[in-house]
């Protein structure tokens, strides 16, 4: 814990550094951005995607977003996008696939934002897999697999031969690579974002707590009692909020199975796969550039329970898991912003390569 303060409160000035540097530029208010109208968007340099209020309050309780421009079409649980007068904005979906598609698309398509030159951060929590990571644990995610689409048999019924009850749609059984018809089924980000966010952020000191620390030690695996730190795996988007060891590893081969064994699953979340069809039609439409889009998903909770503990008794513990991946969220984004903004000479046109 020692660690973590000093570094929040340097992200938290370099940012303010950054904004304070722009301070003579004046901000965007919703009236003002309406009476300029569509012919004036705003210009965006990093969109941060967050799903629900914990989610946007790790950023915003830790940098001030001053303006705010209501959007047609947001939820209304969530009905402005959030902005700093150096370029960062702040967008809260809502939670599951549909808000998350139907809000990221009324932004993208709104006109009262330049997106052409945009990056795109998504930070949200998730559950996570004791095999690969733990609670607190920060990961960025090179492949989004949708975990929902899929022909579902009930276990009761399925046949015995079978590990799982799940299988591609039209797939002959739960090993068949479907045929992806629905163009969602899963994505790859790109590489060199993807490297330059690692590369940003790896050895960061990350929040934790006694409560999560106790908790973890009850796993047996490795990986699950090791302290947080940040990753690299994949994430697995479905709306159903799915728990249990047997289901998780449906996640893992499902996972490495539409990636061509090239992915590692770590973290359930619900809302990846219709973010980025959403930011994907975007680019499609010339709005945007898809290259631009990071993921980062921090583990709330595990997937599954420890030896001895039943699924339904994890799924309803008090791990000390979500206020570490919350506070985890700012702590690993934030540096990946910064660059972006403090160096924006050198990102304005595509990742720094160096």
């Amino acid at each position: 814990m020692k660690n973590v303060r000093p570094l929040i409160r340097f992200s938290c000035l370099a940012i303010a550094l950054v904004l304070a540097s722009c301070a003579n530029v004046p901000g965007t208010s919703d009236s003002v951005a309406s009476q300029r109208g569509a012919a004036s968007p705003r210009s965006v340099k990093v969109l941060i995607i967050t799903m629900f209020s914990p989610e946007a309050e790790a950023w915003t309780k830790r940098m001030p977003f001053p303006d705010e421009v209501r959007v047609a079409g947001l939820s209304p649980d969530y009905p402005v996008v959030r902005c700093t007068p150096a370029g960062v904005c702040l967008l809260t979906t809502g939670m599951g696939h549909t808000n998350a598609a139907a809000s990221t698309m009324a932004v993208v398509l709104s006109g009262r934002f330049d997106l052409s030159q945009a990056y795109f951060l998504v930070a949200g929590i998730a559950g996570i897999d004791p095999n690969v990571g733990t609670i607190g644990a920060a990961t960025w995610a090179r492949y989004l697999v949708d975990y929902g689409i899929a022909h579902e048999i009930d276990a009761r019924e399925m046949p015995s031969t079978w590990k799982a009850g799940y299988l591609g749609i039209h797939a002959k059984d739960p090993d068949t690579k479907p045929v992806l018809n629905y163009r969602t089924e899963v994505f790859q980000l790109d590489e060199v974002l993807l490297q330059k966010a690692l590369k940003i952020t790896s050895g960061l000191a990350l929040q934790d707590n006694d409560t999560a620390r106790a908790y973890r030690a009850l796993y047996s695996q490795a990986a699950a009692r090791k302290a947080p730190s940040v990753l690299q795996c994949d994430t697995a988007a479905g709306d159903t909020y799915w728990h249990g060891s047997d289901l998780g590893e449906w996640a893992t081969r499902w996972t490495a199975l539409l990636t061509d064994g090239k992915g590692v699953y770590c973290t359930t979340q619900q809302e990846d796969n219709a973010t980025y069809e959403a930011l994907k039609r975007g680019a499609g439409a010339g709005l945007l550039d898809l290259r631009r889009v990071a993921v980062l998903r921090t583990g709330s909770n595990f997937d599954r329970p420890h030896d001895g503990q039943s699924a339904y008794e994890s799924l309803n513990t008090r791990s000390g898991g979500f206020p570490a991946a919350t506070a985890n969220l700012f702590i690993v984004g934030s540096p990946l912003v910064q660059e972006i903004v403090t160096h924006w000479d050198r990102w304005k046109d595509g990742v720094p390569r160096d």
